[in-house]
């Protein structure tokens, strides 16, 4: 099937033409504040990340660029614990923090 064409549109002069050139802002003072890093990692999750229907929990997206052969192992621990590749990463997330403390 092919697709038709919308109509022309004819150009209308009731609207005066907009300036070529940005109109420059004002600069606006920033306020720099240095954050405690417990403080300034609250406010990051606050900002990223999405309430989850778990209690306690977050939704956190993450993309992660691995290499084949560590994906493969990944994928192939999830297989032969029945459970999905996410659950194993979390896993492994989890088990690092608890060495971090």
């Amino acid at each position: 099937m092919s697709r038709r064409r919308g109509a022309a549109r004819a150009h209308s002069n009731d609207q005066p033409e907009l300036p070529l050139k940005a109109v420059p802002k004002t600069p606006r003072k920033r306020v720099s504040t240095v954050l405690e890093p417990a403080a300034a990692a609250r406010l990051a999750i606050a900002r990223r990340a999405k309430p989850s229907p778990v209690p306690d929990h977050v939704r956190l997206l993450l993309t992660l660029e691995l290499r084949r052969e560590l994906a493969e192992k990944l994928s192939l621990k999830a297989i032969k614990s029945e459970r999905n590749i996410e659950a194993i990463v979390i896993g492994l997330i989890e088990a690092a923090a608890k060495r971090w403390q």
